[in-house]
């Protein structure tokens, strides 16, 4: 068994295991016991009732927060001519075509989000075994195939999060960082909780968000109150 740190002791020091939260509670918890050197991220877990393994229960999308992530994220675009140019323009970070998909092959993978023009994946096609395992394939469903590459890029680089739900019907995000103000951490976790419980497929049956927790890097997990989500 894994032994608990003295540092994750004083971070439980005062809490209630069992006790189920509102988001502003655990917000205002998670951010007075931050105590280490760097800024921790702000975590949501929700473990839903669908199996992915069906797809009329596959639960997938993006959401821009309305304060960002607090995190700098790095966008690859695959494009061409005047689309590569817009990209370059909007900020992305990593702009090409066969020698970006020479680069990917070749092991190296500098982005967080992958952008492409719907003429771009013949070419980004080939690399879906090795986008995919990582979760950057762009899709249309997601907006990150486009010809509104200005649109896509900056959406990205405001604080746009993507989502999706994993085998064991858990899906997770880093949705704020700990130096936020209590009331952005707040709204970008209902946005992020409220885009995930609009996002129910309809395959799902039953009760659909079964748990919720918030936690931050390095403390503790806390349970919300599932009750106040849907309220």
């Amino acid at each position: 068994m894994a032994k608990t740190t003295k540092r994750l002791k004083k971070a439980w020091d005062g809490l209630d295991r069992e006790k189920l939260y509102t988001v502003a509670e655990a917000a205002a918890e998670l951010k007075a016991r931050s105590a280490v050197k760097f800024d921790e991220t702000i975590e949501v877990s929700m473990n839903l009732g669908v199996d992915p393994r069906h797809a009329d229960q596959m639960v997938r999308g993006v959401i821009s927060l309305p304060h960002g992530t607090g995190k700098t994220m790095r966008v690859a675009v695959f494009a061409r001519g005047p689309k590569a140019e817009e990209a370059k323009a909007a900020g992305a970070d990593i702009v090409g075509a066969e020698d970006l998909m020479e680069t990917i092959q070749g092991g190296t993978i500098d982005f967080d989000r992958c952008i492409a023009t719907p003429d771009m994946m013949a070419v980004v096609g080939r690399l879906g075994k090795i986008l995919g395992t990582k979760g950057l394939m762009p899709n249309p469903k997601l907006g990150t195939v486009t010809m509104d590459v200005k649109g896509a890029v900056e959406a990205a680089k405001a604080g746009q999060v993507e989502y999706r739900v994993e085998k064991a019907g858990i899906i997770h995000g880093g949705v704020a960082k700990a130096s936020f103000e209590e009331a952005a951490i707040v709204e970008n976790v209902n946005s992020f909780l409220n885009a995930v419980i609009k996002a129910k497929p309809s395959g799902a049956k039953g009760t659909y968000v079964k748990r919720v927790a918030m936690s931050s890097s390095m403390g503790p997990g806390l349970k919300i109150d599932v009750a106040t989500l849907e309220a």
